[in-house]
């Protein structure tokens, strides 16, 4: 028998979390890690990229519950990848999204920053 961190979370309590969070705040990263302690590279990217521009980013930690995740994620963003960025609850992308937009001069705007 193997241990599955997620089966102890209600996936109807994680796509009700997904949708509250989404709605009620401006700019949303749902990553690996947190914040502080990222625990993946591409979730350290999206993180650094959007805090060049805000300092008031929800985070939201992912990995106790990824498999719940990645399925209450994709039923807004149609893609179960993480990291993935909100903004004003429309799906912007995940950190090779956010480094393009960083590089064509746009993130700034995107983040409304």
């Amino acid at each position: 028998m193997t241990f599955d961190p997620s089966a102890e979370f209600d996936p109807e309590e994680i796509e009700q979390e997904v949708d509250t969070t989404i709605e009620e705040n401006e700019v949303v990263l749902f990553m690996k890690g947190t914040e502080l302690m990222p625990q993946c590279g591409y979730s350290r990217k999206a993180v650094a990229l959007i805090q060049q521009h805000r300092e008031d980013v929800e985070t939201v930690d992912v990995l106790e519950g990824i498999d719940h995740y990645r399925e209450a994620l994709a039923r807004h963003s149609d893609r179960e990848t993480i990291p993935q960025t909100f903004v004003d609850g429309e799906f912007v992308g995940g950190s090779d999204i956010l480094e393009q937009l960083q590089e064509r001069g746009e993130l700034a705007t995107t983040l409304n920053a």
